[in-house]
């Protein structure tokens, strides 16, 4: 296992309010890498805008810092070009689900071998606290002043009834699971979601810390992933939310595979 230290980035001046969910994924991307032996010439990370996008300034990998919603097409024209990278793509639910929403359709279909790690507050952070895609009904904020009144987006019900190779749910202060399944995310050949739980300390005062341990549960042990009606089921239930390996598909082709590329080394 490599040091975690070789991720660091020294004096980094990390821009995130105190008590943000992000310094936990941080944390566990970099326990992830560490504990598969990568080497940061090995690993990109792409991002768009938001606080979530700034995750590539704060680790020592190649990094690609791009536009609001275009990770994913980015992320898979670095993985056309150079197969051999281990390419994370890396931003908001805002960024992936709002702006990216098309982007984030079409990737899954064309299943590249790419991981998208959706940091998901619930709420635009950087612009102050507007209702993002996955924001509750109902709840206020500082633009829908009587509370959002439309259904909130579901990632995890698109994903799985698009047939994504690879679905997963996490809260970030679950520790051990957030690392193992970006480590799984990682070894997997395919597109890899994993929609990543988290606080907004200073603008979302209803998804908390304590509302995400009551309001979700860990898939047990014997659960399979590889059902695929009864991870849309999951999906489904809102109630309280599943966190885990949710669907697994290996089955279907990957892309880069039918994009032949000139060897320029």
């Amino acid at each position: 296992m490599l040091n975690v230290k070789l991720y660091d980035i020294p004096d980094a001046d990390i821009a995130w309010c105190p008590g943000c969910g992000n310094f936990g994924i941080l944390n566990e991307l970099k326990t992830a890498l560490s504990e598969l032996n990568l080497k940061p010439n090995q690993v990109v990370i792409v991002s768009g805008i938001g606080q979530a996008a700034k995750m590539p300034q704060y680790v020592n990998v190649n990094m690609f810092n791009g536009l609001h919603g275009r990770t994913l097409p980015v992320a898979t024209g670095i993985k056309l070009t150079n197969p051999s990278l281990v390419v994370i793509a890396e931003s908001g639910d805002g960024c992936t689900y709002g702006e990216g929403g098309n982007h984030f359709i079409h990737t899954i279909r064309k299943n590249p071998n790419i991981v998208n790690i959706v940091h998901d507050n619930m709420i635009y952070g950087l612009t102050k606290g507007q209702a993002s895609p996955t924001t509750p009904k109902g709840v206020k904020t500082t633009l829908q002043f009587d509370g959002v009144y439309i259904d909130p987006f579901n990632p995890i019900a698109v994903a799985v009834a698009l047939n994504a190779s690879f679905v997963a749910r996490t809260f970030m202060g679950y520790t051990e699971l957030t690392v193992e399944l970006i480590k799984k995310a990682i070894n997997h050949r395919g597109y890899a979601l994993i929609d990543i739980l988290q606080p907004c300390a200073t603008f979302n005062k209803y998804n908390t810390y304590q509302w995400y341990k009551e309001n979700t549960y860990i898939l047990p042990e014997d659960y399979d992933p590889t059902d695929r009606k009864k991870a849309f089921e999951i999906a489904m239930d809102t109630n309280k939310l599943a966190l885990g390996l949710i669907y697994k598909n290996d089955s279907r082709d990957v892309y880069e595979d039918f994009h032949p590329r000139i060897e320029l080394f």
